[in-house]
């Protein structure tokens, strides 16, 4: 008899051929996803200190019901499935979360747990992934409201209430955030196949040319989306916090011009 298949020796949790420190790579997915999620979902149900000044915090844009007149919840909570979402059915994030959570597998050529039938993301809740598109166009729809908020970062009220022009750490931190988030949101794996991803031939398509040069940008860009996902996911958890603490009076803005 020949010697015992891979599947056989790999039948234990956990047990692998693998000599180096596989799960290593865990744990800081399982720190900074981990403690985003539980700090994110604090900051939803807070319900204040989410603005200062010009600035307004992320979590919170766009800022719908702020006078609580029917809504006697926190406003953050209106608008969560739309950030949520996106990064929840992202396909990168589903990766990490699925190895660093569920162990599901643990990492490459590790064996899971257990013995079941495998059925991917065709059964709820994980069908629920498919719709990544969609939210999608929601990631978009809030970016252009964060562009708006850090427009507005700039613009400090000034003699007789009227808004003057100047630069805080509050207003270089809210830029540098909507950047990194649109980065990330650009370099979507959904995007760039919408873009030209399902084409076999650009030449042969309705404005080929421009959707071409658009693919191969966006291409670079999704070269770099888990660069973008982490960055982008510490920038607005921190974006929020710097808000807080000025709300709070815990810090002063730094004004820079």
């Amino acid at each position: 008899m020949g010697s015992p298949s891979v599947e056989s020796k790999l039948a234990q949790f956990g047990e692998t051929e693998r000599r180096d420190a596989w799960w290593v790579e865990l744990l800081p997915v399982v720190i900074l996803l981990g403690g985003f999620g539980l700090y994110a979902t604090a900051r939803a149900f807070e319900g204040k200190f989410y603005e200062w000044g010009p600035y307004l915090s992320p979590f919170y844009s766009p800022l719908i019901d702020a006078g609580h007149s029917w809504w006697k919840f926190s406003p953050a909570l209106l608008i969560l499935a739309g950030p949520l979402g996106f990064r929840t059915t992202c396909y990168y994030y589903r990766k990490a979360y699925y190895r660093a959570f569920f162990l599901d597998p643990p990492a490459c050529g590790v064996s899971e747990s257990g013995k079941r039938n495998y059925k991917g993301e065709t059964a709820f809740p994980f069908i629920l992934q498919n719709i990544h598109r969609y939210f999608l166009y929601l990631a978009i729809l809030f970016i252009l409201f964060l562009w708006h908020d850090a427009y507005e970062a700039f613009f400090f009220r000034g003699r007789l209430g009227l808004p003057e022009f100047g630069i805080g750490l509050g207003s270089v931190i809210m830029l540098a955030n909507v950047t990194l988030l649109s980065l990330y949101t650009l370099s979507c794996h959904s995007l760039r196949h919408l873009v030209g991803g399902k084409l076999d031939c650009f030449s042969c398509s309705a404005f080929g040319p421009p959707r071409h040069t658009a693919w191969s940008w966006l291409s670079i860009l999704n070269e770099r989306h888990m660069l973008f996902a982490w960055a982008s996911l510490i920038s607005v958890g921190f974006t929020d916090f710097y808000i807080r603490m000025l709300a709070a009076g815990v810090f002063k803005d730094i004004r820079i011009l």
